[in-house]
C-alpha cells in the first residue's frame, strides 16, 4: 500500500478507528521492524521501539504534512527513537553478537539461491559491526533508497556530515569484507 492510499486510514485511525490503525500498522509494521533491527541488537529492545514508533506516530499525527511521503515521516521518527534509545541505553549496550542465527523459512534452495542468500548474510553481519552513526546511513540508503539529503533531513545533520560518513562507511565494508576473504565488491 503507497502514501496515498494509507492517507485516509490515517485520518480515521487518529479518529479513533481502530481497524483503520490496525491496518495502517500492518501495512508498514515490517519495515519498521526491519529498519529498528538493522540498528539494535536486543530483541526485547527492538519490540520496544517499535511499539514506542506506533505509539509516537498515534500522538503526532497532527504534526504530519501530507504533502509529504508518509514513509519518510515515519522513518523520521524510528530513527530519532533508536537515537533516544541508545542515547538513554548506552550503559546498557552490549558486545555484537557474532554468531547470531538467522531464522529464515523453508525453501528450495538452488546453489545460486544459497551463495546469494550467504553473500547477503555476510553483509548484514557485516554492516551490522558497523558504528552506529556509520549503520545508520546504510541502512537509510541502500535498505530505503534515501538520497544523501533526505539521510541529512531525517537525521538532522548536514549533508556534508552524511557524506563523509556514506564514504566512511563504504570504506569501512570494503575493508571488513576483505578481511573475511569475501569475493563481491561493496560499492
Amino acid at each position: 500500500m503507497n502514501d496515498k492510499e494509507l492517507l485516509p486510514w490515517l485520518q480515521k485511525a487518529t479518529l479513533g478507528d481502530e481497524s483503520a490503525f490496525q491496518l495502517v500498522y500492518q501495512a508498514t509494521h515490517q519495515d519498521v521492524y526491519r529498519t529498528v533491527a538493522f540498528l539494535v541488537y536486543n530483541k526485547q529492545d527492538i519490540e520496544d521501539i517499535v511499539n514506542e514508533v506506533y505509539m509516537r506516530m498515534w500522538q503526532s499525527f497532527h504534526k504530519y504534512d501530507p504533502n509529504r511521503p508518509f514513509r519518510f515521516w515515519l522513518h523520521g521518527i524510528t530513527i530519532r527513537l533508536v537515537q533516544d534509545w541508545k542515547r538513554k541505553a548506552w550503559r546498557r549496550i552490549r558486545l555484537f553478537e557474532r554468531n547470531r542465527q538467522m531464522t529464515c523459512e523453508q525453501f528450495d534452495w538452488t546453489d545460486k539461491a544459497v551463495q546469494q542468500f550467504e553473500m547477503q548474510h555476510e553483509l548484514f553481519s557485516l554492516v551490522r559491526q558497523l558504528s552506529y552513526k556509520l549503520r545508520v546511513v546504510v541502512i537509510l540508503r541502500y535498505f530505503h533508497d534515501y538520497s544523501l539529503d533526505e539521510i541529512a533531513e531525517v537525521l538532522q545533520i548536514p549533508v556534508g556530515t552524511v557524506k563523509s560518513r556514506h564514504h566512511l562507511a563504504l570504506k569501512e565494508l570494503r575493508k571488513r569484507f576483505e578481511m573475511t576473504g569475501g569475493d563481491a565488491y561493496v560499492h
